[in-house]
């Protein structure tokens, strides 16, 4: 059995559990995705991140 660190969705607590014991909520693994020279999806998390940079810079202008 391997054991991989968890964090609550929820609360934000890090656990080994399937469950989060402190609110019950859902856990999830906070390992990233293996790195791979063939990012099938790197074109679209890039246009993603600058799409989410012009938001930020627009609500510091506003």
């Amino acid at each position: 059995m391997k054991l991989k660190t968890r964090k609550c969705k929820s609360c934000g607590e890090y656990t080994l559990q399937d469950v989060c014991p402190h609110c019950g909520g859902d856990v999830g693994v906070i390992y990233p995705a293996k790195y791979s020279p063939e990012d099938k999806y790197g074109k679209y998390r890039r246009m993603l991140k600058k799409q989410m940079l012009k938001k930020q810079d627009a609500g510091v202008d506003a």
